[in-house]
């Protein structure tokens, strides 16, 4: 039997990246899939995928937008028993002195909107339907989450606040609904983007050169990974097999902590 068979799963910012290896490895382990993504093309190629993917278009730090997705979820299925996040965008390693004052508090908002508020929005929105069916959440974090120099003061920052909120949810939301986090290192393929306030809005951090080498030079496994290797860790974590596992993260890196 597949890990997933019969389960449903909202992915919040699914359509690219890990969300969109996750849609994948949860289609390949049973689930239904509703996916809330803000870019009308990939909801378009999202909708292609076969009638177990509903793609809802709409922006997840939009509350409306978030309710409407698990609006969708129940109203198609009947039910939702997992929420992933993986909205997020990217500070391109920018030192806090090097970010002039009038730019500092619209690149806080614009960062914190969009890799934490995004994910609030979300479980607010999801909660009771997952309290229903004793379901799971899955946040994406980052290596950003524990160490530092994978990203600026204001990535970091963000991660270490979505950290916290795996643990206060946990907290927060048991017995009915299970916790956890992802947290993977850098990966091959994401179309991260960076900040409109610090004028890197159409940068993509996938489109680096020479970064699957850099990736695999950065890591003791030297292996620079994809959005399919960390996919296996977001399965496991919406089945029946983590059903005692809660508040917990798992790390997706290559191995990067142990590094001397």
């Amino acid at each position: 039997m597949r890990q997933l068979e019969g389960k449903v799963a909202l992915l919040v910012g699914g359509g690219s990246g890990i969300g969109r290896a996750v849609v994948d490895a949860y289609r390949a382990q049973g689930a239904a899939v509703v996916v809330l993504e803000l870019d009308p093309a990939k909801c378009e190629e999202l909708a292609q995928l076969g009638p177990d993917v509903v793609a809802v278009q709409g922006d997840a730090t939009s509350p409306d937008d978030c309710a409407r997705a698990v609006a969708g979820a129940v109203e198609q299925h009947g039910r939702l028993d997992t929420l992933a996040t993986f909205v997020g965008v990217f500070d391109y390693y920018r030192p806090l002195l090097e970010i002039a004052d009038d730019a500092l508090p619209a690149a806080f908002d614009e960062i914190f909107h969009t890799n934490v508020l995004s994910t609030m929005h979300a479980v607010r929105a999801a909660a009771p339907a997952l309290r229903e069916r004793r379901g799971s959440i899955v946040l994406t974090l980052s290596t950003s989450s524990f160490y530092p120099g994978r990203g600026g003061p204001l990535y970091v920052a963000t991660k270490f606040a979505l950290r916290g909120l795996v643990t206060a949810l946990a907290h927060e939301l048991a017995p009915e609904v299970r916790v956890n986090g992802v947290a993977p290192g850098g990966t091959m393929g994401t179309q991260l983007r960076g900040l409109r306030a610090l004028g890197t809005g159409d940068r993509s951090l996938g489109a680096t050169p020479g970064r699957e080498q850099e990736l695999a030079q950065r890591v003791p496994l030297l292996v620079a990974l994809t959005g399919a290797d960390h996919a296996h860790a977001y399965v496991h974590l919406a089945s029946d097999g983590a059903r005692g596992t809660t508040g917990e993260i798992i790390k997706s890196d290559g191995g990067i902590g142990v590094r001397g």
